[in-house]
């Protein structure tokens, strides 16, 4: 199996194993190493009081992006920090992508930067997320289908 094929069925399972992503109709574009691009509608039930989508799904998106991206490589890895910077606003109807992008991976520690724009383009928020792998495989590539 290659890097990119395991990154690819971490992903899946991680997905699968969530509550969180399936319940907002997250879907995965594409997972490489130390890569991860997926994207959400946003529905109605997604947005704060000004009718925009709610910071913390906006927040939420691009942390489920940083966690594809940390995990690709099939070794257990959490955020141990993120930081966000909101640059616009979505609204309802509105399909939000986030592109997690490996900066840095030094022994246990690593950086993501990931962006979150509009399947237009358009430019909602920048996250930058820092990992800590805590050991172990996410899943075992050995056990059967």
């Amino acid at each position: 199996m290659t890097p990119d094929e395991i990154a690819r069925k971490v992903a899946d399972a991680m997905l699968a194993r969530e509550g969180t992503g399936p319940a907002w109709g997250i879907e995965i574009e594409e997972v490489r190493e130390g890569y991860a691009r997926i994207r959400m509608r946003l529905t109605a039930a997604m947005l704060n009081g000004h009718r925009k989508a709610h910071g913390g799904m906006v927040y939420a998106l691009a942390d489920t992006a940083f966690a594809y991206a940390c995990n690709s490589r099939n070794l257990r890895t959490v955020g141990a920090q993120a930081t966000m910077v909101f640059l616009d606003g979505a609204e309802e109807g509105e399909i939000l992508v986030a592109e997690a992008q490996e900066a840095a991976l030094v022994g246990r520690s690593g950086v993501y930067n990931v962006s979150v724009r509009t399947d237009r383009g358009r430019p909602v928020a920048e996250f930058q997320g820092f990992s800590r792998s805590v050991g172990g495989e996410f899943i075992d590539l050995n056990a059967s289908p």
